[in-house]
């Protein structure tokens, strides 16, 4: 019994993390397809974060989740503040980029970023975290990574230069 809930809340995090990472390309291409229909990225941006907003009150009331100790938040670090700045990065750059990228190039690179960054903070042990220092091994996962986002986003370039000349084409009288 015991190995079983080991096992289980080894594998919920994880699984936890897969599924917030699937639904990424999702949450990109959808906001990139809002920035379209209302004419400008920062609308996209806005509706989305309102929209987040909304879902995230609605699960604080129906989790009945008490009410914050806001003093002690302001008491802490002044980074513990930039979630929302950095949140709206995200979205605006997934709304601009992905029509440029593609979701999976766009995806692709903000993966990237993320393991470089992460294995910075981790190495340095910044924002309170322990201090996990960057190994051979790791470096060279790194370097794979990169290696495959030129793979797929080198292909996703070519493909988005050969569709742009077929269309430049088609619309060219002849």
């Amino acid at each position: 019994m015991m190995l079983s809930k080991s096992l289980f809340l080894t594998v919920l995090p994880m699984v936890m993390a897969f599924v917030a990472g699937a639904v990424l390309p999702f949450q990109a291409t959808t906001n990139a397809a809002v920035g379209r229909a209302l004419g400008h990225p920062l609308w996209a941006a806005l509706i989305s974060l309102v929209i987040s907003a909304i879902v995230v009150i609605a699960a604080l009331l129906i989790l009945k989740v008490q009410a914050p100790d806001i003093g002690r938040a302001l008491r802490g670090a002044w980074w513990v503040w930039i979630g929302g700045i950095l949140g709206a990065i995200y979205v605006g750059s997934a709304v601009v980029v992905t029509p440029k990228l593609g979701a999976s190039g766009f995806i692709i690179l903000v993966v990237v970023g993320q393991i470089f960054i992460g294995l910075l903070i981790d190495h340095f042990g910044l924002m309170g975290l322990t201090s996990k220092p960057i190994t051979f091994l790791k470096l060279i996962g790194a370097a794979m990574i990169i290696g495959g986002v030129f793979l797929i986003q080198g292909l996703s370039v070519n493909a988005a230069r050969q569709s742009e000349e077929s269309i430049v084409q088609r619309s060219t009288p002849q």
